[in-house]
C-alpha cells in the first residue's frame, strides 16, 4: 500500500496539477447557485416557510428510502466531518504535502462561509419544522436553525474537490473516470444527511456546491502564498505527532460513545500516519 502511495501522491504532480487549476473552474458552480436562486426566486420560495414547502415531500421521499438502511447512513454520514475524513488521507503529509497546504487553506475559508451562511439564512432543520412522525431521523436529532447550506456537505465536497484536482489524472479517459467516481462518491456522503434526517435536499446541494468552490479557492490560495509551506518539513513532523495523538483521543471517545465501524477504520489510518510520521523523523 506504501509503495502505491508513494507512486501516486508525488508531491511534484501534485504542485504541478495545482497550477492547472484555472479561474474558469469556477464558473459552472457559479451557474449552479444562480440557477438555484432564479429557481426559487420563481417558486416564490426565497421565504424559509415556502423554501421548506417546496422541498418537503421530496425530503420525506428521500429520507424514507435511504432510512431503510440507518447503519449505513449513519457511518456514512460520519464523512462529513472533517476529523474522519481527513484522517484517511494523513498519509499525505509525508508524501503530498503540498495537498495539504491547498486543504488547510480550504479548509478554513469552508469554515467561514458555513458559519456566515447557516447566521445568515437561519432555516430551521426538518426536525425543528416538521412533524417528526413524518420521516425517519437517524442518530442524534437536530433541531437548531442551522439547515442552509449542510455543514456536513460544504466539508465534504471541499476535501474531495482539493483531492480531485491534486491528484487528477493525465490521460482523458482516467480523468473523466476519477472525476466521476469523487463526484459521484461526495453525493453519496451527503445524500447520508437527508438520509439521517437533518437536512432538506437543496440544504446538501447548495453545501457541495458551496464546499466545490471553497476548495478551489484553497488551491488558488496555496498557489500564490507559501504560508503553509512548513507542512512538508520533517522537523515540524512533532506538531502533527501531537495533533495525531490528541485525534486518536478524540476518536477513542467517539468510539466509546457510538462504536461505529467508520470510527475504527479511521483510528487504524491514524495510528498508521502517526507510526509512519514517528519512523520519518526519527530517521530525518
Amino acid at each position: 500500500m506504501l509503495n502505491l502511495l508513494t507512486k501516486y501522491a508525488n508531491n511534484s504532480s501534485v504542485i504541478e496539477n495545482s497550477n492547472k487549476v484555472k479561474v474558469s473552474l469556477f464558473y459552472i458552480p457559479l451557474f449552479l447557485l444562480t440557477a438555484i436562486f432564479f429557481y426559487l426566486y420563481f417558486a416564490g420560495a426565497l421565504s424559509v416557510e415556502r423554501y421548506v414547502e417546496i422541498q418537503k415531500d421530496i425530503f420525506i421521499d428521500i429520507n424514507s428510502t435511504l432510512g431503510q438502511f440507518p447503519s449505513l447512513m449513519l457511518n456514512l454520514t460520519q464523512l462529513g466531518d472533517a476529523l474522519i475524513f481527513l484522517s484517511f488521507l494523513t498519509l499525505l503529509i509525508i508524501y503530498a504535502p503540498k495537498f495539504w497546504e491547498s486543504l488547510i487553506s480550504a479548509s478554513i475559508v469552508s469554515a467561514i462561509l458555513s458559519k456566515f451562511l447557516k447566521v445568515l439564512f437561519s432555516v430551521p432543520r426538518p426536525a425543528a419544522i416538521l412533524d417528526n412522525e413524518t420521516f425517519i431521523i437517524i442518530g442524534k436529532k437536530l433541531i437548531g436553525h442551522s439547515s442552509l447550506p449542510s455543514g456536513h456537505s460544504i466539508t465534504t465536497f471541499t476535501i474531495i474537490t482539493v483531492l480531485m484536482y491534486a491528484f487528477m489524472p493525465k490521460k482523458i479517459s482516467s480523468k473523466v473516470a476519477w472525476i466521476i467516481l469523487l463526484i459521484g462518491l461526495g453525493f453519496i456522503i451527503i445524500s447520508t444527511r437527508v438520509g439521517v434526517g437533518a437536512h432538506f435536499p437543496l440544504d446538501v446541494i447548495i453545501g457541495g456546491i458551496i464546499g466545490y468552490i471553497s476548495g478551489l479557492i484553497g488551491i488558488f490560495i496555496s498557489k500564490n502564498d507559501k504560508l503553509w509551506a512548513w507542512i512538508g518539513n520533517p522537523k515540524y513532523y512533532p506538531f502533527f505527532i501531537i495533533l495525531f495523538m490528541v485525534c486518536c483521543v478524540v476518536l477513542g471517545t467517539k468510539i466509546y460513545k457510538e462504536n461505529l465501524l467508520i470510527y475504527y477504520l479511521s483510528m487504524i489510518s491514524l495510528i498508521v500516519s502517526l507510526y509512519k510520521i514517528i519512523y520519518v523523523y526519527i530517521k530525518k
